[in-house]
């Protein structure tokens, strides 16, 4: 492998691991209420029944 190879691998492997370390820090965990979280186990209950239905 020539220097610029090596570099050019380097560069990209760096590009990769800085968006991957980006995203896990920039995500942000959903604080829901009791009745959020009661509200969306409802309306997944009610889209399995209609898929069940289809």
């Amino acid at each position: 492998m020539s220097v610029s190879e090596i570099i050019l691998s380097v560069l990209i492997l760096g590009i990769i691991v800085g968006g991957v370390l980006v995203l896990k820090k920039s995500a942000k965990k959903f604080n829901l209420t009791a009745e959020q979280l009661e509200e969306i186990k409802k309306r997944n209950d009610d889209l399995d029944k209609a898929d069940k239905n289809d």
